[in-house]
């Protein structure tokens, strides 16, 4: 009997005892999440939405590996409250950001520290953060990504940059624009998409045995058109019209990068255990320094500052293998403020008790007839709003960016614009005058939204 109950002890002793190895596989049991934020890309400009011109076979491969969503929006047409929404799982006025942060040099404004970002979350939860690339969100060291959250950071603050100098320069004196965990560093000449790379990488490589979330903002498509010279080339012998010629080159190289970064996800053995969501930040730019265009929203009407769905209306891709379904599409309707509580869903994480406005949308994307979880949602954009409810829409002043201008006279009674999107998605026609019921029917539903983000 002695002899037994020391056998017992050892035996207790041996599922007790855990060696660092085995510590390790019980923490990578959580989830890695990788967030692939581009920059100006078009509703539907990517292969796996349709495109027949350009080549982005890496952002398919996430697609086929995962789940594509057909009405997924961005929370605002422009960058800064765009990000703030995917960060904070709150709208861009609960957020603090309802337009985009001043790119003036040192000025206090951005996402307030005070927000909780899905970076404090998980980082509560023992994963590794880093943001790398784009940041737009605020200068002052509490505003800076180590300030929100993130162990590492790299990249720009300001809206965008050239990529070989690092320089901001779109408006008042040029300025170098590169930063490293709040110290500014300079690599003259070096292409950004590739240091983006490199960094993500080496995080990689650094904490591949600890569970880890990449914000991987890359600040591609954006002006400057600046890709590859196999892309620019490949483009012009296929006789691609300016400026699409030069927009579909960034794109493709944006992907290269892409692509490179689920190698080396696959490489370290860890594809299994990531999460991969990729999605724009909203629609394709018209802006002069975009060449006016480029980017396509398909059959949606507007781009980049528009309320119009080709301003909001994003790619969207989840992707975990042998954990979601693969290769399947979500007509449900998705906000980027969604992902917040869905990262922490399924990484099993508790959402806490702060107040957001995502809804978690993890059942909708394991299964093809799950119920939408909501009917309704608004937007604002400085004097502009919509709302949406079903299929209706109604916007308040709408402009149309591809052609810079509104799409009826600037009278009074114009101003309210109704539409069906599923008799037409390309909101051509405004129905205000034939359902006036329907316009006050909407135009209420912003008024109450309105007055519970002035309290």
């Amino acid at each position: 009997m002695k002899n037994l109950s020391y056998l017992f002890l050892f035996c207790a002793l041996l599922v007790n005892c855990q060696s660092p190895k085995e510590s390790t596989k019980k923490e990578l049991s959580k989830p890695n999440v990788i967030f692939i934020l581009t920059d100006d890309q078009g509703s539907m400009d990517v292969g796996a939405y349709g495109t027949k011109d350009i080549q982005t076979p890496n952002i398919d491969r996430i697609a086929k590996k995962g789940v594509r969503f057909t009405q997924f929006y961005a929370n605002a047409p422009i960058c800064s409250p765009s990000r703030a929404a995917i960060l904070t799982g709150k709208s861009p006025i609960n957020a603090g950001v309802p337009g985009n942060v001043s790119s003036t040099p040192n000025q206090q404004k951005g996402m307030p520290a005070a927000e909780i970002t899905i970076a404090e979350k998980l980082k509560q939860s023992g994963y590794k953060t880093a943001a790398i690339g784009k940041w737009h969100l605020g200068y002052t060291p509490q505003l800076q990504p180590t300030g929100q959250g993130f162990d590492y950071h790299f990249g720009h603050l300001v809206g965008c940059i050239d990529n070989y100098s690092h320089f901001y320069y779109w408006n008042g004196p040029n300025r170098h624009d590169l930063y490293q965990n709040g110290e500014e560093i300079y690599r003259d000449g070096e292409y950004f998409p590739a240091m983006c790379y490199e960094e993500a990488a080496t995080f990689l490589d650094k904490n591949q045995n600890n569970p880890f979330f990449i914000y991987y903002a890359m600040n591609t498509p954006h002006y400057p058109y600046q890709g590859s010279k196999k892309w620019l080339d490949y483009y012009k012998e296929r006789g691609v019209p300016y400026p699409r010629n030069i927009y579909n080159a960034f794109t493709s190289t944006m992907d290269d990068y892409i692509g490179k970064l689920l190698d080396k996800v696959e490489a370290l053995g860890l594809t299994e255990n990531t999460i991969i969501i990729f999605q724009s930040d909203h629609g394709h730019s018209t802006e002069e320094r975009a060449h006016f265009g480029g980017g396509s929203a398909g059959p949606y009407k507007g781009a980049k500052g528009s309320l119009f769905e080709g301003g909001i209306r994003v790619p969207a891709i989840i992707s975990w293998p042998n954990k979601i379904p693969q290769n399947e599409v979500r007509s449900q309707w998705g906000i980027a403020s969604d992902w917040f509580p869905t990262i922490l869903e399924l990484c099993g994480i508790p959402s806490g008790n702060h107040a957001i406005d995502g809804t978690s949308i993890a059942n909708i994307i394991q299964a093809e007839n799950a119920p939408e979880i909501r009917d309704t949602w608004h937007w604002n954009f400085g004097k502009h709003w919509s709302v949406r409810k079903g299929d209706w829409k109604l916007l308040y002043d709408p402009l149309d960016t591809t052609k810079k201008r509104r799409p009826a006279p600037n009278k009074p009674e114009d101003k309210l614009f109704l539409v069906n999107l599923k008799d037409d998605i390309g909101e051509t026609t405004n129905l205000a005058a034939l359902y006036p019921e329907k316009v006050r029917e909407l135009q209420a539903l912003y008024e109450n939204r309105k007055k519970t983000l002035e309290k």
